[in-house]
Formats: structure tokens, C-alpha cells, sequence
């Protein structure tokens, strides 16, 4: 199992290394679709608007990791619950 790890973070290297991205230097989906949306339709004025805008994007990175994270810790608890009463069951 260590092995692939290894062999995943190499991979990973390289490729970062052969295409020259930085992983700092990807925008995020809401930027590229407001710019679209200003490229083809610029009288288009939002239906909504923010109820609060967090003070700084450290804040709002914050939230979203808290929120990746919650999510990742309730699909793993169903995970292993299933696999837990999956074996019971077998066994």
C-alpha cells in the first residue's frame, strides 16, 4: 500500500512538473461562469444576491474546507456502517 502511495505523489509530481500548472493558479467555476455570462449576455443583472459575504477568502476557504469535511466524515460513517452490517450479516 506504501508502494502506490509513493508511486501516486511521483505521478502527481510529474505531471504538475510536465504541464506547468500550479495547483495555486486554478480559478474556481463561479468566476469562469460569471464571465460567460458577461460575454454573452451583459444586460443579465442576478435574480438573487448574497445573504453574507464572509470578511476575507481565508474565511470563506475555511468554510469550505469545514464544509468538505463534514461531508467527507458523514460518508464515511455510512460507509463503514454499511460494511459493518454487510459482514454482521455474512457472518
Amino acid at each position: 500500500m506504501n508502494r502506490a502511495i509513493l508511486v501516486g505523489v511521483v505521478l502527481l509530481v510529474a505531471l504538475v512538473a510536465i504541464t506547468g500548472v500550479v495547483p495555486g493558479a486554478w480559478g474556481g467555476a463561479d468566476g469562469e461562469a460569471e464571465e460567460t455570462i458577461g460575454e454573452v449576455a451583459p444586460e443579465y443583472e442576478p435574480w438573487l444576491s448574497p445573504i453574507w459575504t464572509p470578511p476575507s477568502g481565508e474565511i470563506e476557504s475555511l468554510l469550505f474546507s469545514l464544509q468538505a469535511g463534514l461531508g467527507g466524515a458523514v460518508i464515511g460513517y455510512y460507509v463503514g456502517a454499511f460494511g459493518r452490517n454487510r459482514n454482521a450479516s455474512n457472518a
